[in-house]
């Protein structure tokens, strides 16, 4: 259990997610139009300029060694056993489209005069996740070492800037196979736009033009009323403001246990227990993490008495204050189960006396989540986020809703999945800050 000490927190140190900017608003938001498969017209404000984009860059790796390949039919998607190694991200995971798999060449030795075997009767590329095994019926024996060579690509967030000299220039970003960030700034720089130029694609699309609206999320200047910590968490607030100790259970799956992190100060229980010592100083707050990679709330409930995992055991009878829970892996039950556990969910609390607030998800693989496109995304096509909101709503339990601010980062010049260090669905370090203040902002 983590402890946050008074004297730790005489101040906090905050680290934003990547918008670069100190500004809270565009004076006026850009215009800009393709007028060729590599060139954006850019309108803004009594400029009219035209940009000329550099495609993005294939690299071209040779002989690279892998000391066997599994067969075609066993390999699985992100997590294939023989994936080339230029195309896996930091958490080892193939970036999607990277590989171009015509280019791909499989030799028996190490030199261009080795053997080179026939893709289709030898091996086979996996499309998409560029992964690649041996045919039953080919001549690449179970345990024979092999050498790709191949070309890959990797994405890139360019920025148009508005200079301090008054002229409209394109800064070019820093290639990266999975979490490109947009180029730093130079003095007097203001960022306009974000041009997301992804791996291997042809041209440039509308969706790929991130005009930049605004510059963070949109938090209330003045707040009416009650805050939905003093309304639905009254305990909470009361040890917070009468400097007792509160326990707090940060509850999730591999989100929350973030063993993909390596600093576990950066993930965003630790992030929002700081923030919310430093605004109740006096408190006595403690932090306990139970996350389960992979996991469910059902696999937890399913999980028999002497198991190291059982709901009982690693949740209620840690006797917590608060439960915040993140499982964006529930959002693929179906919508009468989760009626059902969390509806038992809440009467296990409630008789605890456990308060509970409900993390909402971030944004996963847009075709996971049924999405074409990165831009114009705002509201949350999921069943399950629409369920929790409606659930919390009818049972007066709180929700900080952390889909809400993904679904507008596309405003902010962030294609989501830029900030996914599986190209999948784990938020970098980083953007854990997006869950600690969609929390913070429940509290007064």
């Amino acid at each position: 259990m983590t402890k946050y000490p008074i004297l730790l927190l005489s101040f906090l140190l905050m680290i934003p997610y990547p918008v670069a900017e100190t500004q809270t608003s565009p004076d006026a938001v850009v215009r800009l139009s393709l007028t060729g498969d590599w060139s954006v017209r850019v309108e803004y404000q009594n400029h009219r300029v035209e940009l000329t984009v550099d495609p993005a860059e294939l690299v071209v790796v040779e002989a690279e060694k892998h000391d066997r390949l599994p067969l075609y039919e066993t390999l699985g998607t992100w997590n294939a056993e023989c994936v080339p190694e230029r195309i896996r991200g930091p958490e080892y995971t193939p970036t999607t489209f990277a590989l171009d798999d015509d280019s791909v060449i499989v030799r028996g030795g190490e030199s261009r005069d080795s053997e080179t075997f026939v893709r289709g009767r030898d091996f086979e590329v996996m499309p998409v996740w560029g992964a690649i095994g041996r045919k039953t019926s080919g001549h690449i024996r179970e345990n024979q070492p092999v050498w790709f060579s191949y070309r890959f690509g990797e994405m890139r967030l360019d920025s148009i800037v508005l200079t301090a000299d008054g002229k409209i220039l394109l800064r070019k970003g820093t290639p990266h196979i999975t979490i490109p960030v947009p180029p730093e700034l130079c003095d007097g720089d203001k960022r306009l736009a974000n041009l997301w130029v992804k791996a291997r694609i042809e041209k440039l699309e509308p969706q790929l033009l991130f005009p930049i609206e605004e510059i963070v999320w949109p938090e209330p200047e003045t707040r009416d009323g009650e805050t939905i910590a003093e309304t639905l968490l009254p305990n909470t607030m009361a040890k917070l403001r009468n400097g007792e100790s509160l326990r707090i259970l940060a509850w999730g799956d591999s989100v929350t246990e973030a063993v993909y992190i390596a600093d576990k100060s950066q993930r965003w229980q630790e992030r929002f227990v700081l923030q919310l010592q430093s605004r109740f100083p006096e408190a006595k707050i403690e932090l306990d993490t139970e996350g389960w990679g992979g996991r469910t709330t059902t696999a937890y409930l399913a999980e028999p008495p002497d198991s190291e995992r059982n709901y009982q055991k690693k949740v209620l009878d840690r006797q917590p204050d608060l439960i915040v829970m993140e499982f964006v892996n529930d959002a693929g039950l179906p919508l009468d189960t989760l009626e059902t556990v969390y509806a038992g969910l809440l009467n296990d609390f409630r008789r605890r006396n456990i308060e509970w607030v409900i993390l909402t998800p971030h944004y996963v693989r847009p075709d996971w989540m049924g999405l074409d496109r990165e831009r114009e995304i705002d509201e949350d096509p999921r069943p399950y986020v629409k369920f929790v909101r409606r659930f919390a709503g009818e049972n007066n339990v709180a929700v900080a809703d952390a889909a809400a601010r993904y679904g507008r980062l596309w405003r902010q010049g962030i294609p989501y999945s830029t900030l996914m260090s599986n190209n999948i669905n784990h938020p970098k370090a980083e953007a854990m800050q997006i869950f600690s203040d969609a929390l913070m902002a429940i509290f007064p």
